[in-house]
């Protein structure tokens, strides 16, 4: 092994080449951050993004619920999720296809504590989704 540990290569590396999608936004809901995961998840390359708001992967008919709490996050700092907690919710990928997304965030606060942005670590579940709801279509049908 050549020297030591570097810790923020290894940041680096794993923020960008991660297989899930990590996706850093500002306290405006900008995105500043779009990974190689966030490319093959919705679609659209980090150029394509950088500099737009997240509502290019939330539905539009969920987009005003989203920006409500974003922006209360934004202002109090607190969110209604613990850490680690897994959210899953309805996405959007590009062209308009709707697909199913399990995340954590991970809000960002500046040396004073206030909020300066959010990342998300997002996982495409659109198959298990599916195939949850499939058999639970067979099941009801069955009785069961």
């Amino acid at each position: 092994m050549k020297g030591d540990f570097d810790a923020g290569r290894f940041s680096r590396i794993l923020a960008r080449e991660a297989p899930d999608a990590v996706i850093y936004a500002d306290r405006e809901g900008v995105i500043r951050f779009w990974n190689g995961g966030a490319e093959r998840i919705f679609g659209w390359s980090e150029k394509e993004v950088k500099g737009t708001l997240l509502d290019c992967i939330i539905p539009e008919n969920l987009r005003a619920r989203h920006r409500a709490g974003f922006e209360e996050m934004m202002r109090s700092g607190k969110t209604r999720y613990g850490a680690g907690e897994v959210l899953a919710v309805p996405a959007l990928s590009r062209g308009g296809k709707r697909i199913s997304v399990e995340f954590t965030i991970l809000p960002f606060r500046d040396e004073e504590g206030h909020m300066e942005g959010i990342a998300a670590i997002l996982r495409d579940v659109t198959k298990r989704f599916e195939e949850t709801k499939a058999l639970r279509r067979e099941l009801a049908k069955r009785g069961g």
